[in-house]
């Protein structure tokens, strides 16, 4: 990644919803999560989110899909962290 204005947004955006947390004994989110710049120049956010049955989704592919629907039609620009755990 380098230094630029977007790619600090991004990173940015992304940390402030990556919260790894359990929602149930069977679901986790948050772990990794994801920024994408649309074309328009908005960004959009995701996490992911895992189960105990591999039904999950990737932060990646949530964050696209929110672009989606709010009616981007684009080739974002991503990025995405994940929380080191000791």
């Amino acid at each position: 990644m380098n230094d630029s204005k977007t790619d600090i947004e991004l990173y940015n955006a992304a940390k402030a919803v990556q919260n790894d947390r359990e929602i149930s004994d069977k679901v986790w989110a948050g772990g990794v999560a994801a920024a994408i710049e649309s074309e328009s120049g908005k960004i959009y956010v995701g996490v992911c989110v895992d189960t105990c049955s591999t039904l999950g989704i990737c932060a990646e592919r949530n964050a696209i899909s929110n672009a989606i629907a709010n009616g981007e039609k684009t080739h974002p620009v991503a990025i995405a962290i994940a929380s080191i755990s000791p």
